[in-house]
């Protein structure tokens, strides 16, 4: 099967990240199967839920049938609340980040949250995710959850390092700060707050909006 993942445009990606992007785009794959066909027996009048709805049950039955549910009660056991942005909650953990994705960014769509993941992974694969299960109330709406390693000893980055990442990654700035373009991806939101520096200068992009042009 073609999981059409990106080519890495970036080094530090290893097998084990393979695998975990393969195991991403298995499961955005299933669920956007999944919901083909509720759309087309919709289409024929046999069923009448929406696509949002159809989509929520159908991750969450994946997600107990495959053994990575993860009931809401029990969130908290990931980490520590950290801060909240607009798209995650967050629990810190010892080693890394659990971001619990609300869905706001991405219409509701579980699969399209899925797909930006696997684009943020082949851009920035010093940060990438991986994915940890769904949370959710049974019957009720269901949120993706991703794990990020911490970046230590780090810093918001400024505008000026962040444009000079970018275009050594082959990216040009737009109009608008924070957002840029290389003709193949469209990536915005690189901002100090979604960008770290480390005491080595090295630059981690841990939070962007993506999308394939």
């Amino acid at each position: 099967m073609d999981y059409d993942i990106p080519e890495s445009i970036s080094q530090g990606s290893d097998g084990a990240q393979e695998a975990e992007n393969r195991r991403i785009a298995e499961i955005a794959d299933e669920l956007s199967r999944l919901c083909r066909v509720h759309e087309a027996q919709l289409g024929a009048g046999e069923v009448d839920v929406s696509a949002y709805e159809f989509e929520q049950r159908a991750a969450e039955q994946m997600a107990k049938a495959k053994g990575y549910w993860i009931p809401m009660v029990e969130i908290f056991r990931l980490g520590v609340p950290g801060p909240c942005g607009h798209e995650n909650d967050t629990y810190v953990a010892e080693q890394g980040i659990y971001k619990v994705n609300n869905l706001l960014n991405n219409n509701g769509s579980i699969v399209a949250v899925l797909r930006k993941i696997l684009l943020h992974n082949a851009i920035f694969p010093d940060t990438a995710y991986s994915f940890r299960g769904f949370a959710g109330f049974d019957g009720r709406t269901v949120q993706p959850v991703f794990y990020q390693p911490r970046v230590a000893d780090a810093q918001p980055a400024s505008q000026i390092m962040i444009d000079t990442y970018m275009a050594a990654l082959g990216f040009e700035k737009t109009s608008e700060e924070g957002r840029f373009t290389n003709g193949k991806y469209e990536a915005w939101d690189l901002l100090p707050r979604n960008v770290l520096v480390d005491k080595d200068g090295d630059i981690f992009v841990v939070d962007a909006e993506i999308k394939l042009l």
